[in-house]
């Protein structure tokens, strides 16, 4: 993998992430591919419809179901989803910490109980080096612990110096571990510390430290205020190098975005713009519509007006209305192919600005707009 930064206005960033499956305009938002689809969406409407350029799928999920060695056999993930664009996986650690009843994290790794059937496995920085090696994504990530909001500040210190520990068995692990199907991935560890300043730096260097191509901040948006999601944010980018892209995991709605991207952050990942589709939730550059409500019934204007151009076919609020009514699946499809391409606009216009030196200016009008509901 290689990235290259061309272009900033102040602390935002315009770069290029060159990968084995083609580049990666920065700063970009991945739709999540939990289970190798992304709900609702076809592999060639995400290409044409959304632009995606490089979508997530999940490392516990895809372990669970279809199993690596249903991957393995096919040739790794991109085959057997039929995507030839880049591709990220998570480690894990995530869905380890949402399952808080069914799982134990000791310090050889984590042991869990499967949410399917109940049987029980195990996640260690070694086997799941070898499962995202199996899986075969462009970029792959470190097996980490993610702590609750709120945690006591010796338990976000102990769990940091813990996925520091397993940081080290990460890359022992991979050193040994041969690439598959004839192309390298990337390597990005992840800072840990919580909502604790001192941690975050301390994490920041410890993860700097190791060098990788790439570098990811996880344990934020867990219930934290934005605020102290930007607090972190800023703290941890000072120090993550320059000439590296940074990774913010799990972040967000259309604001968490941009001022984000505003504190150096140049890749995001986030369920919320599909999941939230299919609840009848729809982001534009106006502000937040709930489609379901009696007021768009006749409502025959295009769901954005304002931001034609990101979306190739346009329907009107009355007729999403009216699938909605109906709990036709057509709906949930094409309010999450609106929700996608909107995130997937925005940060692309994020970039435009970012080069034309007047980020800034747009984003605070843009952060105006959109807090507003509909």
């Amino acid at each position: 993998m290689n990235f290259k930064l061309e272009s900033q206005d102040q602390k935002a960033r315009a770069g290029r992430i060159t990968t084995a499956h083609g580049e990666i305009e920065t700063p970009i938002f991945m739709p999540v591919g939990t289970l190798g689809t992304v709900k609702g969406v076809h592999q060639h409407e995400l290409k044409q419809d959304t632009k995606a350029q490089i979508i997530l799928g999940n490392t516990y999920h895809l372990y669970m179901r279809p199993g690596t060695s249903i991957l393995e056999a096919v040739g790794g993930l991109h085959q057997f989803i039929g995507w030839d664009r880049p591709i990220l996986t998570d480690s894990g650690g995530y869905q380890v910490y949402s399952l808080a009843d069914n799982r134990k994290i000791t310090e050889e790794g984590a042991r869990f109980k499967s949410h399917i059937d109940g049987s029980s496995h195990s996640f260690t920085p070694e086997n799941v080096m070898e499962i995202q090696r199996t899986i075969g994504a462009d970029i792959i990530m470190a097996f980490d612990e993610c702590t609750p909001y709120p945690c006591p500040k010796d338990y976000a210190f102990s769990s940091m110096e813990l996925t520091h520990r397993w940081l080290d068995r990460c890359v022992n692990a991979l050193d040994k571990l041969p690439y598959k199907y004839g192309y390298q991935q990337a390597f990005f560890p992840i800072v840990q510390g919580s909502v604790y300043p001192d941690l975050r730096i301390k994490s920041a260097e410890y993860i700097a430290s190791i060098g990788a191509v790439g570098n990811a901040i996880g344990g934020l948006s867990v219930g934290e205020p934005a605020e102290e999601m930007y607090a972190m944010t800023d703290v941890v980018c000072q120090i993550l190098p320059v000439d590296k892209p940074r990774y913010l995991m799990g972040v967000g709605t259309p604001i968490n975005l941009l001022e984000n991207i505003a504190l150096g952050i140049d890749m995001f990942d986030c369920v919320m713009p599909t999941r939230n589709a299919r609840n009848g939730m729809l982001f534009t550059s106006h502000g937040t519509i709930n489609i379901k409500n009696k007021k768009w019934e006749d409502d025959f204007s295009p769901i954005d007006e304002q931001a034609l151009s990101y979306v190739d076919t346009q329907y009107s609020k009355a007729y999403l209305r009216h699938l909605f009514t109906c709990n036709e699946f057509l709906g949930k499809q094409i309010a999450t192919l609106h929700n996608l391409a909107f995130y997937l606009w925005l940060v692309g216009e994020a970039r435009k600005h970012i080069v034309d030196g007047d980020f800034y200016d747009w984003k605070e009008e843009m952060v105006i707009q959109m807090n507003k509901r509909l």
